[in-house]
């Protein structure tokens, strides 16, 4: 089975659109100034919870049952991910030094690899696993946010010195 996705977001959304054969399939949008996103895909919905402050985790909650059905954790480096689904490990990791290659492997051999930047992008799987091909858009998407929030924090302190 091989499975091609595409995404768009535009430039100030807070939502990605994922389409299959150019028809809209379902989305991922994160809440601005929250910790917590909504994904739909296929019909089914979940949500990401995550917590804590430096060392952050994630929750994955089945929309429908409310049920905590997974959990996701990050490695410091911002490079990969372990995510956990059923009582199996699946693996997120960058493919690429620019970020701009990624994908999601377990020991069953499912493999989805992701291309694209913050604004689009596709995927080819070999799954049709909803919540695995959200959560290989979702890991990228919180590293994209926590890159930006560390951006942040570097450059407002300069800038405030420079207006000084």
């Amino acid at each position: 089975m091989h499975l091609s996705y595409q995404w768009k977001k535009d430039l100030l959304s807070y939502t990605y659109h994922i389409y299959k054969e150019n028809q809209l399939i379902g989305s991922l949008t994160s809440k601005s100034f929250s910790q917590i996103s909504e994904g739909i895909l296929d019909g089914k919905s979940y949500t990401f919870v995550t917590k804590g402050f430096f060392n952050q985790n994630t929750d994955i909650i089945d929309s429908s049952s409310k049920n905590v059905i997974g959990h996701i954790d990050y490695n410091s480096s911002m490079t990969k991910a372990t995510l956990t689904l059923s009582g199996k490990t699946i693996h997120w990791k960058y493919d690429n030094a620019w970020n701009t290659k990624w994908s999601i492997t377990d020991e069953s051999g499912t493999v989805i690899n992701y291309a694209g930047s913050s604004g689009n992008g596709h995927f080819e799987a070999n799954t049709d696993d909803a919540l695995l091909l959200l959560c290989g858009l979702f890991v990228t998407n919180y590293f994209w946010r926590m890159i930006a929030v560390v951006m942040i924090a570097i450059f407002i302190p300069i800038w405030i010195t420079v207006l000084n």
